[in-house]
């Protein structure tokens, strides 16, 4: 899922003035100087890959410390889980079934509203290194003051792990490589470099957004040295078993079609391990940004948030990378962490969350209003204390159907052709569905497969399918209607800009030659 290699200099003319920077202008809230913002965003990110959010093996210490000086959202869940799709969600504060933002090639378009945007006409300098999976070509001019994506040493422009989509395979798809070589020869570490240029260099006569999503702990399964081994398979707790009863058909199938099925516990736990280095390095280099942060003195009046666009299966089920129609709690819950200025510090927000909440959260402390609308909260009350709304649900989105091939992936080598080949010979498989969590309650309705119920307070690790249980008729009935309520609520949102009901004056004929007089006799008799 390797973004879009852009050229600013070719991008730059198409930018303008619009009804959105209008919007922004006058939405924009005088008095008083407004924080810079940066949103570290790494790819596929577990939340309980963190031991701030309980793991008991992984070494995360900036992520730790964040945690420490600010709010760490206990129960954030995304609105998708695939890279771009999430992502649209989030820069918007919509959900999939209000924008058709399915797959990885649907990307915000230049007159859809998007958060960078918003900041931009609003007074901020956006700046964008790292992968896109986001905005259309089109869209960066009029979005960001700079963009760039940093490739590998060596490696082309957008491959952020070079080879992994080319070639056959042979065995099966555990996606483990060897190690990937110096921790400071990778994307992800040119991303951080171009982050701290700006923090250390530019001038502050404007407050600056930077967004940066790195790729790590993207598969395929390696990391630099001294991150791929950090972690031994057998210290690991227990993976979720495969083979359980009461889960959708496409556990099976992917395990038989990658050939997971060939390979023992050991394996998984080492795609496990090697997963947890990758998360090891991702923290690594947050902590050479707050470093930075810090050393400048721009932590005071700087704004930092982190969180990821989705999960990882990493050994669960007997899987690797994700599904576009899986719903478990491993691809959904995703960690959430902010330090504010004046924010409160060692706080746990225990409410629910959900990823594009980061939308109205950074336009409050820009002190702008949003220029569309969203079903996005902010989570201001949360970083001063709160702890959100206990009767607050996640909604989370998946998958496309068959009548919508322009949404599946196109045809793709290496360690992912057989995950294309799969949704292409088994199109249900990545069917429609969509969920609802509750405090207590996971609810996940497939119209073309089998639904799931999970009591997490009973069975925190989702093993036990109550769905057409007797026993929980009425939680089923109850998380059903929720649903259904939800998506009455927030599908088909109407466009900002009204049209003008009037039939336009005639300018220009209608005939297929011009004679508009010889088409209107035609008509007449």
């Amino acid at each position: 899922m390797t973004g879009f290699p852009l050229n600013r200099r070719a991008l730059i003319g198409a930018a303008g003035s619009t009804f959105l920077a209008s919007l922004a202008a006058r939405a924009r809230v005088p008095g008083g100087s407004r924080p810079n913002l940066i949103l570290f965003f790494p790819d596929e990110m577990r939340a309980d890959s963190l031991a701030c959010y309980g793991n008991p093996v992984t070494r995360t210490p900036a992520f730790d410390l964040l945690a420490k000086q600010g709010t760490r959202f206990a129960n954030c869940h995304v609105q998708t889980p695939i890279c771009a799709a999430s992502r649209c969600s989030m820069l918007t504060g919509l959900p999939t079934g209000a924008t058709g933002h399915r797959g990885f090639g649907y990307l915000l378009q230049p007159d859809e509203p998007n958060l960078f945007r918003t900041l931009r006409e609003g007074g901020y300098d956006t700046y964008f290194f790292g992968k896109n999976d986001v905005l259309a070509p089109e869209t960066f001019a009029r979005s960001l003051t700079d963009w760039a994506d940093p490739p590998a040493p060596g490696a082309a422009p957008g491959d952020h792990a070079p080879g992994a989509r080319r070639g056959k395979l042979d065995g099966p798809t555990t996606m483990l490589l060897p190690a990937t070589g110096d921790r400071r020869a990778t994307s992800d570490y040119g991303i951080l470099r171009r982050a701290i240029q700006v923090i250390e260099r530019r001038e502050q006569d404007r407050p600056f957004c930077l967004f940066l999503p790195v790729f790590q702990p993207h598969p395929p399964y390696h990391a630099p040295d001294g991150f791929q081994d950090m972690y031994k398979p057998g210290d690991l707790p227990p993976l979720i078993p495969p083979g359980t009863r009461g889960r959708p058909a496409y556990h099976a199938a992917i395990r038989d079609k990658y050939r997971l099925n060939e390979v023992d516990d050991a394996v998984l736990r080492q795609v496990r391990a090697t997963y947890y280095g990758q998360v090891s390095y991702t923290d690594w280099l947050l902590g050479e940004l707050m470093e930075a942060l810090e050393r400048t003195g721009r932590d005071k009046d700087t704004a930092l948030l982190v969180s990821s666009d989705h999960g990882d299966y990493a050994g669960d089920y007997g899987l690797v990378e994700k599904w576009h129609g899986g719903l478990e709690t491993c691809l959904t819950h995703v960690p959430m962490i902010g330090r504010v200025p004046g924010g409160v510090a060692g706080h746990v927000a225990t409410g629910m969350t959900e990823l594009y909440d980061v939308l109205p959260t950074f336009l409050d402390l820009a002190r702008l209003s949003s220029t569309h609308t969203n079903f996005a909260r902010s989570m201001m009350p949360q970083l001063r204390g709160g702890q959100g709304d206990p009767d607050r649900a996640a909604f989370t989105e998946a998958g496309m159907n068959i009548y919508e091939p322009q949404a599946f992936d196109s045809p793709s080598g290496g360690l992912y052709a057989r995950k294309s080949e799969l949704a292409a010979e088994q199109p249900v498989l990545v069917g429609r569905a969509a969920s609802v969590r509750t405090q207590r309650y996971t609810f996940v309705q497939r119209p073309q497969g089998l639904s799931e119920l999970y009591d997490r307070q009973a069975d925190p690790r989702e093993l036990n399918n109550l769905i057409g249980r007797r026993s929980h008729a009425k939680v089923q009935d109850a998380l059903e209607r929720r649903l259904l309520d939800w998506y009455i609520n927030t599908t088909g949102v109407p466009a900002d800009l009204r049209n003008s009901r009037d039939v336009p004056n005639f300018t220009a004929p209608l005939a297929p030659r011009g004679d508009a007089a010889a088409a209107n006799a035609i008509l007449d008799k």
